[in-house]
């Protein structure tokens, strides 16, 4: 398992009975987490100190409870800085468990700008979200284009870009469906040293395209693959809101990429490190494809 624990302002400090105990700076929430099936005394004294609860519903959904956390604050990891806010559906605007894949590819786009510093290394970043990825590897080095549905997430994004002290960066945002921006691309003639995709298990697009993972994602990884370059860096997909196994990924990325340009495949769970338990708590998988350098 591959374990985001180079966190300083983020922790999953306890879980219990369906919900984890986190710390997002000095704040301290509980939220829903389906991994979490085990029932444990709540001997964390930070169940008691919470600022934020998110309390699901029977019917669906659910809603914040406050004690105290503000509309909005920061929190860093390395020389990021990330904008947080409770919205809908439970979520903070950040996926604390990337961070070890941000650390995978920067390495990457480092260890290859060293090698040769006139190199422009272009990076793709689909389903971008609110620009984690887009952040870490612009931070890197590399020139990046940031894709996602919802206007408000590339927004977001280009703030916490700002925070971070790269709003001069090489980043182009779009508000599009991810689909329909590859095959432009591909029309264009563009090409990519890097790819990162983390679709959701089910989404629209700005015109109301509709995305199913279990049908989409094998022919989306298919089309993606033509941006890659003979001497392309990397691949990454991730998935945490399905079913899709390591394996699966692997196979995905070997039959499609591999097969074509070389290079290795790797895939594997990813997790956050549980400190009153010591265990450590899954996220989802990864599968990474390096290409041959």
């Amino acid at each position: 398992m591959w374990i985001a624990n180079n966190w300083k302002d983020y922790e999953v400090l306890d879980t219990s009975n369906g919900e984890k105990l986190e710390r997002w700076g000095k704040y301290l929430l509980v939220r829903p987490d389906p991994q979490v099936i085990w029932n444990t005394p709540h001997e964390h004294e930070g169940w008691k100190k919470k600022n934020g609860h998110y309390h699901r519903s029977s019917k669906g959904g659910g809603e914040w409870e406050f004690f105290g956390l503000p509309e909005e604050w920061t929190i860093g990891y390395r020389e990021l800085t990330f904008h947080l806010k409770p919205f809908s559906f439970k979520h903070t605007g950040l996926f604390p468990e990337q961070a070890v894949n941000w650390d995978w590819f920067s390495s990457i786009i480092k260890d290859a700008k060293k090698k040769d510093p006139d190199r422009e290394i272009k990076v793709l970043n689909l389903f971008a979200y609110t620009g984690g990825a887009t952040i870490a590897a612009a931070a890197a080095g590399a020139s990046v284009t940031h894709v996602d549905a919802a206007k408000g997430m590339v927004a977001w994004a280009k703030e916490n870009a700002i925070s971070s002290g790269l709003e001069s960066a090489p980043i182009r945002y779009f508000v599009d469906d991810c689909v329909k921006l590859v095959e432009r691309e591909i029309r264009r003639g563009n090409h990519y040293d890097g790819i990162i995709m983390d679709p959701p298990s089910y989404g629209r697009g700005p015109k109301g395209e509709i995305w199913k993972i279990e049908e989409s994602i094998f022919p989306f990884i298919e089309l993606t693959a033509q941006l890659l370059k003979k001497d392309s860096l990397f691949f990454l997909i991730n998935s945490y809101t399905t079913g899709l196994q390591p394996a699966v990924l692997s196979y995905m990325l070997n039959t499609v990429i591999t097969k074509k340009y070389g290079g290795t495949v790797v895939s594997d769970e990813i997790g956050l490190p549980v400190t009153e338990s010591g265990l450590i708590l899954p996220c989802g998988a990864s599968g990474r494809w390096t290409g041959k350098q």
